[in-house]
């Protein structure tokens, strides 16, 4: 096991900011060496965090923390962050049950001012934070760490327009690890930041202006611009300026030597206005195996140290991801105007393979959700046939969009929606809990939830033909059930489910991936003498109304199954039952089966299935204790007693 003895001095940043300057490289390195360690065993986000070792040695270093307030943005990058704040001896349960988060939390450490998960968060939380240190009288410092991937949200620009016209003192890291803003890097530019951010130069630019303000007011201006311009010739900041913040940079963000003092500057500036600090990093630093991959080990499951190889899933079942880009693969071959828009994760939406196959017809971008889905709605008034293809809780940041731009006009998008339901280790920042309600409640909108791989192939090619309104299809992350793929999907019906299993006395309507424990539930209840109905709805909106009146009266119970939220399909198929008088007298009793009202904590996929009560298990648990409560009520007359709410 590697040694780590400066490492092992650090209980807390304090502990960190008694060390000399000349050791801070050395315990960057122990650092770095722990992050990789760590992860190796429970896997994570890797490449991000190497990235900004250095970064986040000096921001302890030289800021006040947790007084002075530390923000990173989306929160995957600072697993080095917790391990100086305290949770080293908890780094191994990352993402794990009962285990630290892969993201900032406020209730899990002071060092955590603000929670994130979802990208360009960082700059409007500090802005806010630092206006209310202003009105309260506290005089600290506020520091928001953002990539340059997050900087391509529209939130991040609103938050830097905001500051930089309140003049609000607010320090922003632009952490730039993908070369895709900075010019080279060396000396000279550190030279250069060094100098643009010391005191003197800040004291002999006021000077210039106080000299300047005696000019004719068409001389000042030309004054200011001609300096702000040199200053961005030099350092590539006009953009920045132009918002109002001063810009320093870019800075080689492994070098300590260019950091401290520049952050030094800006922690000590008696201008107190905003500070744009420019740094070029690395993803996977200081990690072969991660330096030489495409992804810089962006997301890796557990992985050998030395050889870099990751554990891969056993199952032989191919990924609901890759089953959508094959299909949508399979249309687009059939059908030229079928395009694709995806916002920052075409590998993680599987269209980084129809982009092989068609790169002038995938879209990405950027972190811009709200934009995705008004510029496919603009591709769809031209008669293209966009398919959307965003995460269930990225595709909340758009909701506006889906109402105003896509729903209210009747545009033909079609949304792929990925990470639908529990989505495991990454908690409930990114499950995909509440896409059911907040589609279906939309007029003009179908919504379909896919139960197995084959389903799912079905979904694509019914969305591809569906040209008369939005479209929406949801399935999870993970492997299928190992079905047999069809060539291409079949067109489904609009609003038409299907019985998998007859029975006479229960009836289970599924949506989605739970139809297996649907299954699974009906085979253990039929050796109990239960017979049990299982059906797939396929569709969220519009409801089979045929199949609901069939189930309903053919059965003393139906029993609704999803994985979303309240007020989803359960909210539907009731409404529908109560409008047709299907729940009066001798009709059937409806139950529902969905998550928690709460949000659910990091977990195994099937623990947090246990946990929320939507397994095999919990689904025959659910069937014998309501009919066991009608038999007593019937025995004794009266209706079965309300059980108190957790």
């Amino acid at each position: 096991m590697t040694q780590t003895p400066l490492l092992d001095q650090i209980n807390e940043p304090r502990d960190l900011r008694r060390l000399q300057r000349s050791s801070l490289g050395q315990l960057a390195s122990e650092l770095r060496q722990e992050t990789i360690d760590a992860v190796s065993v429970t896997g994570g986000h890797l490449g991000a965090g190497l990235g900004v070792v250095e970064l986040t040695v000096a921001l302890h270093y030289v800021f006040d923390t947790p007084y002075d307030r530390l923000i990173w943005d989306v929160g995957h990058q600072c697993y080095p962050h917790k391990i100086l704040t305290g949770r080293r001896d908890r780094i191994r349960t990352l993402r794990q049950p009962g285990g630290i988060s892969g993201f900032t939390r406020r209730s899990e450490s002071v060092y955590d001012p603000f929670g994130a998960a979802h990208s360009s968060t960082s700059i409007s939380a500090g802005l806010g934070m630092a206006v209310a240190d202003q009105l309260e009288g506290r005089d600290r410092n506020v520091v928001a760490v953002i990539g340059d991937g997050a900087m391509s949200a529209g939130m991040a620009y609103e938050a830097m327009n905001n500051t930089g016209a309140l003049r609000q003192r607010l320090i922003i890291i632009l952490n730039d690890n993908d070369m895709s803003i900075a010019p080279p890097v060396g000396a000279m530019s550190a030279y250069l930041s060094r100098m643009v951010s010391s005191h003197t130069y800040r004291s002999f630019r006021h000077v210039a202006k106080q000299l300047a303000s005696h000019f004719p007011r068409p001389l000042q201006r030309a004054a200011q611009r001609a300096e702000e311009y040199a200053r961005g010739m030099a350092t590539g900041g006009t953009l920045f300026e132009e918002l109002g913040f001063f810009y320093i940079g870019p800075l080689d963000g492994h070098n300590l030597d260019h950091l401290l003092p520049v952050l030094e500057n800006a922690r000590d500036d008696p201008d107190r206005g905003p500070v744009l600090i420019h740094v070029v990093t690395q993803k996977g630093k200081g990690y072969p195996p991660a330096e030489a991959a495409a992804d810089k080990y962006h997301g890796v499951a557990r992985f050998d140290v030395a050889t870099g190889a990751q554990v891969k899933s056993r199952s032989n079942a191919p990924s609901y991801t890759g089953v959508f880009a094959q299909a949508l693969t399979r249309e687009a071959e059939a059908d030229p105007r079928i395009v694709a828009v995806t916002a920052a994760m075409p590998s993680g939406t599987g269209l980084d393979r129809l982009r092989q196959r068609f790169p002038g017809r995938v879209y990405d971008v950027g972190i811009a959700e709200q934009h995705a889905v008004t510029f496919a709605a603009g591709l769809a008034c031209e008669g293209l046939k966009p398919f959307c293809a965003i995460y269930s809780t990225f595709l909340q940041r758009a909701y506006d969009q889906v109402v105003h731009d896509v729903a209210i006009q009747n545009l033909p998008v079609r949304f792929a929606i990925d990470r639908a339901g529990l989505v495991g280790a990454d908690g409930s920042t990114h499950a995909g809990a509440f896409d059911i309600t907040y589609l279906a409640t939309l007029p003009n909108m179908v919504v379909m939830a896919a139960a197995d791989e084959v389903e799912l192939c079905h979904m694509v090619a019914t969305a591809a033909a569906h040209d008369s309104g939005p479209i929406a299809f949801r399935y999870p992350r993970g492997e299928g059930v190992g079905l047999e793929l069809p060539e291409r999907g079949s067109v489904l019906e609009i609003g038409k489910g299907r019985v998998v299993r007859r029975g006479n006395r229960v009836a289970l309507l599924s949506l989605g991936t739970r139809l297996q424990d649907c299954l699974k539930a009906a085979d253990e209840l039929l050796a109990m003498g239960i017979s049990t109905t299982v059906a797939d709805a396929r569709f969220a909106k519009p409801l089979d109304a045929a199949l609901l009146v069939e189930l309903a009266r053919g059965h003393a119970l139906l029993i609704t199954v999803e994985e979303g939220s309240i007020g989803g399909f359960a909210a539907h198929v009731q409404h529908f039952l109560l409008e047709h008088g299907l729940l009066d007298g001798a009709h059937a009793r409806l139950r529902t089966m969905m998550l928690p009202d709460r949000f659910l904590e990091q977990g195994s996929p099937t623990g947090q299935l246990a946990e929320a009560g939507l397994d095999a298990p919990a689904i025959v648990a659910k069937v014998r204790e309501t009919l066991e409560a009608f038999e007593t009520a019937t025995s004794t007359n009266r209706a079965p007693a309300v059980p108190d709410r957790a």
